[in-house]
């Protein structure tokens, strides 16, 4: 049995509203839109309901 772990490509932040998608080039996060608030210390909506494993 084999398992693929699928890593999130975008994410918003709960507190201020910023979304970031993964760049593969950069190998990196990228701010989709509008930064949101810069000196917010970014809550991410990635969490129990998000299952990165495949089978």
């Amino acid at each position: 049995m084999s398992v693929t772990i699928t890593p999130p490509e975008e994410r918003t932040c709960e507190l201020c509203g910023r979304e970031e998608r993964w760049d593969d080039e950069a190998d990196g996060w990228r701010i989709a839109a509008e930064p949101g608030n810069v000196y917010c210390i970014h809550e991410w909506d990635i969490n129990g309901s998000f299952v990165p494993l495949e089978e």
